[in-house]
């Protein structure tokens, strides 16, 4: 919750009254547009007389930000911050904050050059100084900023536009590094010293160039941090421990959602990626629990107990019921055994990524089919830290033993020796062998195939789950803060009574999965036999078999979708009806309920995720030719808990 306030004074001892006033019922208090000096000493004051955080962003928010691009563009261009030269364009309260936040970063203090309208500040200067600049006086002989410039590594700039000239640029060290930060133009045109130095690893401040330093990607993330702890104030450690959350995040694969935001193909850490972008939205997850971390840590906290991880997943959670239910599988998969999840796509690049994303989060041990160069490449390509298994069906040493497998599963079926040995070849049927013969846990593509190229195989080598009769297709959708699950959405196109019972069973057990408590609908255009027709008689029929087979489940119908989900509207008009507020929606047919997920995701903003595979004979399960990285995560967690539950079914059974 933040309270926007405005002070009519000038007088920097009233604005410490009144933040003093009004410090006792607020968890910390961030200050806005005050010029230097003034905003120095104010900020100092309330500092040393209140015991919560007062942050001046528009001293240390750039401080912050750039600090995170000035570690990674060093880890570029192979220079040491103790060693680089610094050259700051600019004296105001950013540039000074912003020297000293370089200092507490390793630069040495005799290494920066500041340079302010007058020019140089060197020593025995006594034009346009005060006491804050004196502390950078130089004993030097430069005294404009083109001399300053000469050999040096690094320019800051936090002045006007147009100030800074091709041949000044020229005469600086290579790789310089360029921050040219005035708004809302860089201090020389972005193009112009991209073509005078083209080894240059430049920022800005502009949204449309690469490299935005915005104050955007710190206050609200450091402010999160330093209050979840009760923080008594924002120090030194807390906005290092902000900087280098920022640069290690620029390190991690970018999420399509980012990519897709900026309009971009790809992202990965360089030149043109120094920092992360500001609608990026895991900046929350990094730089928050950095934050608090660091605050427990240097003793300014006010709580006794702190645990980063558990913290970071409250953070995720907050970030709505989809980010929750996401998180809640992924947990689970991670709470039990690592599974070995095979990829049939693996030179796919986001399968790739999502792959790596398995193993970094712990939700399971990826395995790439393809081929282990193009595999390679690619991961160098997008810069991934990552080392996977990789099987190559074409190079398998056990491919006739596959061959031989499939061959006795599939003779009486038409299928012959060669043409067992050509199948094996492809991974649609080699990833399920893989798990059929124990060098895999669960199978999981789709992201280049039609869905029947994925299932069909699986089917003919799994069937389906011990004492069920069909599989079928579940999507979790989150809808109006509330999580529902549509099924069967994928593979029974005309269910009967008896087929609809069986997909009704099986999303009732995956809700209960998840820690949902199953509340079943049987949807139709009748409600409980108002329309006399054999369609709405089914759905009914549906409903008694459901109940014969499991009294334990809570299910009623046939009924309207309105009313399913409208618990007031039941009430009113059937109270007798067992289920109110459904949150599983069995419809009637596939065509029903494909178009029903499909029309609430594109124009009624729910969230979709899935498919979920249920009823095969083993953890097989198919993704979607559009999913992003992130969808393809969840599957994968999905995949690891289905195989988990399996093998503590067969455990049981022994």
């Amino acid at each position: 919750d933040v309270f926007d306030i405005e002070i009519d004074s000038r007088d920097p001892e009233v604005v410490i009254a009144v933040c003093k006033a009004i410090a006792p019922t607020l968890g910390g208090i961030n200050l806005e547009d005050i010029k230097a000096p003034e905003c120095f000493y104010i900020e100092r004051t309330l500092r040393e007389q209140l015991d919560i955080p007062v942050f001046h962003d528009d001293q240390h928010g750039t401080a912050i930000i750039s600090g995170a691009a000035l570690l990674n563009a060093l880890k570029i261009v192979g220079k040491r911050i103790e060693d680089i030269k610094l050259v700051i364009s600019g004296a105001g309260a950013s540039a000074i904050s912003t020297a000293y936040f370089y200092i507490s970063l390793g630069m040495r203090m005799e290494n920066i050059l500041m340079v302010d309208t007058t020019g140089v500040i060197y020593e025995g200067r006594s034009k346009g100084m005060n006491e804050y600049k004196a502390p950078f006086a130089r004993p030097t002989d430069k005294r404009t900023l083109a001399e300053a410039l000469e050999g040096a590594d690094m320019l800051l700039g936090l002045s006007v536009a147009d100030i800074v000239t091709p041949t000044m640029l020229e005469g600086m060290a290579d790789r310089p590094i360029l921050f040219t930060l005035a708004n809302p133009n860089p201090e020389i045109k972005y193009e112009l010293a991209r073509q005078v130095r083209p080894d240059a690893l430049i920022a800005t401040g502009r949204s449309d160039l690469p490299n935005q330093v915005n104050n955007v990607l710190g206050f609200p993330f450091i402010f999160r941090g330093a209050l979840d702890v009760r923080a008594r104030t924002i120090n030194e450690a807390m906005k290092i421990a902000a900087a280098k959350a920022l640069a290690e995040l620029t390190m991690e694969d970018v999420p399509d959602s980012v990519l897709s935001a900026y309009g971009l193909p790809s992202l990965k850490f360089g030149p043109e990626y120094l920092i992360p972008k500001p609608l990026d939205p895991r900046v929350l997850l990094y730089v928050a629990p950095a934050v608090a971390q660091a605050a427990v840590e240097s003793g300014v906290a006010r709580v006794d107990r702190f645990d980063v991880e558990e913290y970071r997943h409250q953070l995720a959670a907050r970030q709505g019921i989809g980010r929750r239910t996401r998180l809640q599988i992924i947990q689970k998969a991670r709470m039990g055994a690592k599974q070995r999840l095979v990829f049939g796509e693996g030179e796919v690049s986001k399968i790739i990524r999502a792959a790596a994303i398995v193993a970094e989060e712990g939700i399971g041990k990826p395995i790439l089919i393809g081929r282990a160069a193009a595999i390679r490449a690619t991961i160098a390509d997008l810069g991934l830290d990552f080392s996977p298994q990789i099987v190559d069906p074409q190079a398998f040493e056990r491919q006739e033993e596959y061959a031989q497998v499939y061959y006795q599963l599939r003779q009486r079926r038409g299928v012959t020796l060669r043409a067992a040995r050509e199948a094996v070849l492809k991974p649609n049927v080699f990833g399920p062998l893989m798990v059929l013969q124990g060098d895999a846990d669960a199978y999981i593509s789709g992201l280049t195939y039609e869905y029947p190229e994925v299932i069909r195989p699986a089917l003919q080598i799994f069937h389906t789950q011990q004492g069920v009769r069909l599989a079928s297709g579940v999507y979790i959708m989150v809808a109006n803060q509330k999580v529902y699950l549509f099924t069967d959405a994928t593979v029974n196109i005309e269910p009967s009574a008896e087929d609809l019972a069986e997909i009704a069973i099986l999303a009732a057990d995956f809700a209960a999965q998840l820690d949902i408590k199953p509340r079943i609908a049987m949807l139709s255009f009748s409600n409980f036999g108002s329309t006399r027709h054999p369609l709405s008689e089914k759905v009914a029929q549906a409903v008694q078999i459901t109940r014969r087979k499991r009294p334990d489940l809570v299910v009623d119908g046939e009924v309207q979708a309105d009313l399913a989900v409208s618990p007031e509207a039941m009430a009113e008009r059937f109270p007798f009806s067992q289920v109110s507020d459904a949150n599983v929606l069995v419809f009637p047919d596939l065509q029903s309920a494909n178009i029903a997920y499909k029309l609430l995701a594109n124009l009624g903003g729910a969230e979709a995720i899935g498919p979920i595979l249920l009823g095969i004979g083993a953890p097989v399960h198919v993704l979607q030719t559009g999913d992003s990285v992130d969808d393809i995560v969840a599957i994968a967690a999905i995949a690891a808990m289905d195989a988990q539950k399996r093998k503590r079914a067969l455990a049981q059974m022994l």
